[in-house]
């Protein structure tokens, strides 16, 4: 993963393209490329900044707040597959994403879908 062009560089391509010069000709001028200082540019008149983006973090999942209605499912029927899961939930209103997705949460939870042989 690239990382963002230092706050520098970033200053000096806005100054330049706002004395005249093109974004693309400033790009060469400072050997980035011209993607860099378009969206840049596109950056700065929208936010009225130059500072980069933040990059990664932390996102919740996607079921975070629906534990207690994936605990109900589960006990309640046992032996319920991820495609009945998943249609219960959009019954309730919830949007579960993928399969993958209600897997992944209910083995976050220590809890089973299938039927015990």
């Amino acid at each position: 993963m690239t990382a963002p062009l230092s706050e520098d560089l970033r200053l000096r391509l806005v100054r330049a393209v706002e004395a005249g010069s093109s974004a693309r000709a400033a790009a060469a001028r400072f050997e980035v490329s011209a993607s860099a200082a378009i969206k840049l540019m596109r950056r700065v008149r929208s936010t009225g900044s130059a500072a980069p983006a933040k990059i990664g973090g932390y996102r919740k999942p996607l079921l975070a707040d629906h534990d207690d209605v994936l605990r109900e499912l589960t006990s309640k029927r046992k032996g319920i597959t991820l495609a009945e899961i998943r249609e219960e939930l959009l019954s309730r209103g919830i949007e579960p994403g993928c399969l993958r997705t209600i897997w992944t949460r209910l083995r976050h939870l220590g809890l089973s879908h299938k039927k015990r042989r």
